[in-house]
């Protein structure tokens, strides 16, 4: 066992992660194999921008996934984890465009489409894999062979297929509808990617007159910018105060336009003035009324927001500048009659945060509700589930309310729309390959110059990346995949969509299990974002404490689907669990004469060995359970306690009279009880701390290359000792009492005593003799059924089953700890007089603030206490 004693006397994450992780690579245990006799266990990674940097929510993910992976493999499963990045079309392309801007002082339309395209990929080269190398260092064991990008040949292919199947099922269409168009990346987006907030805003009461009368109605509006583009005044058909007017027509207020009065069940009678203004072309209710009432659609804004031509004297303004014009132009005709504070909601961007503007626009769509239908069905019927279950009703609520989804944005980044206008006829060709002229007449062609949502490639991520549309190997395998982990904040965005996806093209479910976890919040409870600097580097923690240390703090605590608190104490915390195990192993490996790993006979363990053996078994049992209920943090939390707790604190402590005594009888059994728990120990917290696992199971006797492969630990029901485990923990409950008394005592673990227990239970006691002098400081052992010869003044315990008394004069030295006492004494006495005059003071209460006096108050309240104890104490001396 010369190897075992080489290990290193402290632990540094810097000398063995890297080390042991291109060890892993090099010998492909990542690598997934389609394999018959075994069961598949997929996870697909949520692909993180290729503009990412880790940060860490990627790190939380991360190290769920990685720890259900090598969990998995080490209970025999042929575990794929696919790793991969996505293009991030918006992200990716504004990143792009502010380095050419500042580098260069180009834009996009300064290069051209081609060109441009050329400098986003050259980007992707350069930083693209930037996130993945990060990824490595946290530890993660995917199977990088089979790393994929959204915009490789393969998924690129797999989403025109399904563009194109979609379409010519009528899935897709192509309409001008209302969409939410974001003037600051100038694209539409989904409902998806519009994130509402609660604004201060006002409400502007407005009369529009009736023509040719001197009668008018009040409409209220917060976009009074819109009023541009009005093409009716609506009412309830049932409101008294308008019936007359319905067919009149107004006068557009600063426009002098001709509107109609309308009728329509949509508007509230009860809201506002009753009289709502229909703008078609920049609101969806107004939309749908406009469709109704075959109104004209008048759309008064470009693409950046300003007011177009539409607008008049507006034209050219943005859209809050004309906002104010308006307004002071409609006070200064005597048409603006009041204005009121109203808070509303508002719809931001989700990228760049601006106000999103509802518009008309020619889009392209997917046709929701026929898609929901199965993606509802998989989860109201449980094929698939949701950890914790409450985000079901979350998903269910939006796949029961779902709008159509639009899927076109005016990005040169992405997937292009595989759809093509003949010059010529006019034709629409949708085609899986390229085409260059019309199917229909032979004339010339263009392609849609719009590229897809980059949602719409990630939704068919769990299949895609297996090999779809073709049928491959791994496709048949490795697909539906195991589980999903991911945040809660993607579910309508992902989750949904890969479901349906799913369900669509495979008609399987993409995952049986969607295991959702919350956000890492900094220590005060805040999200972690640029604009408050509060973000910490996951790379910055790895430096300085290792990714074992992080990787255990983010699996700590982590309850599924609740958010955690970053503190940089538990970081280190969680290193000083490290160094504990480095330490304890280190013991351990030190006293070994032994070279193979196997338990001794069952007659010739001792009550410690049976005791500890029985509680790892029972960490077996229940650590499993909670990995398979996805409790990691649960899991992780047993793991530190019996480790620090009941393996290193008591039995290695228990078993050092058996490892020192060379003459000992069952000093092998000991080494051998030491390494089988230690070495099966470590194999279950190697999905929480891979690294330091590998680097001391390699020292301890072992068989086979890594304890990455090993076989994960089973129960065995004969090494459940449920009398020892009493027996044991009333011997311990009975030392740290023992312990309890000689500090409160301020013995000296060094100055010895005898022990007198009574008790009925005399065999458990006869047992514990060993440890009383080992553990808590017994010079003799004195067992007896009754209460004799026991000193009058000596100190008693009472535990479980037994009384315990010691001689006070073999605790102290009874004159010397008088002396000491009454010393105590006096300066507490001190210490309470003084505090009584200030609190007794008028003129400190007063003038004083009152957290001072707060803290003086329950200064004296201590010192109070401490002083009744010495009295006590004092007492019992004399």
């Amino acid at each position: 066992m010369e190897e075992a004693k080489n290990i290193a006397k402290t632990y540094d994450p810097q000398q063995v992660e890297e080390r042991l992780y291109n060890e892993w690579m090099e010998k492909g245990y990542f690598r997934a194999e389609v394999d018959p006799d075994k069961e598949p266990f997929t996870i697909v990674i949520p692909p993180p921008n290729v503009t990412g940097q880790l940060h860490m929510g990627h790190a939380l993910d991360e190290t769920l996934q990685d720890i259900l992976i090598r969990w998995k493999r080490m209970q025999g499963y042929s575990t794929l984890w696919l790793p991969g990045t996505d293009h991030a079309g918006i992200a990716t392309q504004i990143k792009v465009e502010e380095m050419l801007r500042k580098e260069e002082g180009l834009s996009r339309y300064d290069l051209g489409r081609e060109k441009f395209l050329e400098r986003v990929w050259e980007w992707k080269h350069t930083y693209g894999n930037r996130i993945i190398n990060q990824l490595k260092k946290l530890g993660s064991s995917c199977d990088w062979s089979r790393e994929r990008f959204t915009m490789d040949e393969g998924c690129s292919k797999a989403v025109r297929e399904v563009f194109v199947n979609l379409y010519e099922k009528g899935l897709i269409y192509q309409g001008n509808r209302i969409i939410n168009w974001c003037p600051n990346c100038v694209t539409a987006l989904s409902d998806a990617e519009v994130e509402y907030e609660e604004k201060a805003g006002h409400f502007w009461y407005i009369k529009y007159y009736v023509k040719d009368s001197d009668e008018f109605i009040t409409i209220a509006t917060t976009r009074p910018e819109t009023m541009l583009g009005d093409t009716a005044v609506a009412v309830h058909p049932e409101d008294e105060r308008y019936k007359h007017l319905i067919g009149k027509t107004l006068i557009l207020p600063l426009v002098n336009r001709e509107i109609p009065v309308i009728a329509d069940e949509y508007v509230d009678k009860e809201f506002g003035t009753g009289a709502v203004k229909i703008t078609p072309a920049h609101d969806p209710n107004d939309f749908e009324v406009g469709m109704r009432h075959n109104l004209p659609q008048i759309k008064v804004m470009n693409d950046d927001a300003t007011i177009n031509h539409h607008g008049g004297k507006y034209e050219g303004m943005d859209r809050y500048e004309a906002r104010k014009a308006i307004i002071e132009d409609l006070t200064g005709a005597g048409l603006l009659l009041q204005t009121k504070d109203h808070v509303h909601n508002v719809g931001q961007c989700y990228r760049c945060g601006t106000t999103v503007e509802p518009i008309t626009s020619k889009q392209w769509f997917v046709k929701m509700k026929p898609l929901a239908e199965a993606a509802i069905k998989v989860v109201k019927d449980g094929t698939i589930q949701f950890v914790p279950d409450r985000f079901s009703k979350i998903y269910l609520n939006w796949m029961e309310n779902v709008h159509d989804w639009c899927i076109s944005r005016q990005l040169w980044w992405g997937h292009r729309i595989p759809a093509y206008y003949c010059e010529d006829c006019g034709e629409t060709i949708v085609s899986k390959k390229d085409i260059t002229g019309c199917t229909k007449c032979g004339g010339k062609v263009i392609q849609d110059p719009d590229v897809l949502d980059t949602w719409f490639s990630s939704a068919l991520w769990p299949f895609s990346t297996l090999g779809w549309p073709e049928e491959t190997d791994d496709l048949n395998y490795f697909y539906p995949t195991s589980v999903l982990v991911t945040g809660y904040d993607i579910i309508f965005f992902w989750v949904a969509r890969m479901i349906f996806s799913g369900m669509e093209h495979m008609k399987k479910e993409p995952f049986k299990y969607v295991f959702i976890h919350g956000i890492v919040r900094d220590s005060e409870g805040r999200k972690m974002s640029k604009s408050l600097g509060n973000g910490i580097d996951p790379l910055e923690v790895i430096e300085k404490y290792g990714a074992d240390a992080l990787r255990f703090t983010l699996a700590t605590g982590n309850s599924p689907g609740n958010d955690m608190r970053f503190y940089w104490e538990r970081v280190e915390a969680s290193r000083n669990f490290a160094n504990k195990i480095w330490n304890a192993s280190r013991f351990v490996l030190m006293n070994l004469e032994i070279n193979e790993n196997k338990l001794p006979e069952l007659e010739k363990l001792t009550l410690e060995d049976k005791w500890i053996l029985s509680r790892y078994n029972n960490l077996v049992k229940e650590v499993t359970d909670n990995l398979d209920k996805f409790e990691l943090g649960i899991a992780v939390q047993k793991l530190y306690d019996f480790i620090w707790d009941e393996f290193c604190d008591w039995y290695i402590e228990l078993v050092k009279p058996r490892l020192y005594d060379k003459q000992s009888t069952s000093r092998l059994e000991a080494q051998y009880v030491l390494t089988y728990v230690l070495s099966n120990t470590l194999k279950l917290l190697h999905p929480f701390m891979p690294f330091i696992t590998e680097e001391i199971w390699k020292h301890l006797p072992h068989e086979g290359e890594s304890i990455m492969i090993s076989a994960w630990p089973k129960y065995h029901e004969q090494y459940n000792f449920v009398e020892e485990e009493k027996q044991m923990s009333v011997i311990m409950a009975a030392i740290k009492s023992i312990r309890n008394i000689r500090a409160e005592m301020n013995v000296a673990p060094s100055r010895k005593a005898k022990l007198y227990v009574v008790t009925a239970n005399v065999e458990t006691f006869q047992k514990g003799k060993v440890f009383f002098e080992r553990l808590a400081g017994a010079s003799e052992v004195i067992l007896s059924a009754q209460k004799e010869d026991i000193p009058e003044d000596a100190v008693s315990v009472v535990v479980e089953g037994a009384e315990m008394f010691i001689p006070l004069d073999d605790l102290v030295d009874r004159e010397k700890e008088i002396e000491r006492l009454e010393k105590e004494k006096q300066n507490l006495e001190k210490e309470v007089q003084r505090v009584n005059s200030k609190l007794n003071n008028h003129g400190f209460v007063s003038k004083a603030p009152a957290h001072v006096v707060e803290e003086e108050r329950q200064k004296g309240q201590k010192y109070a206490d401490m002083l009744a104890k010495v009295v006590e104490r004092l007492k019992s001396l004399k």
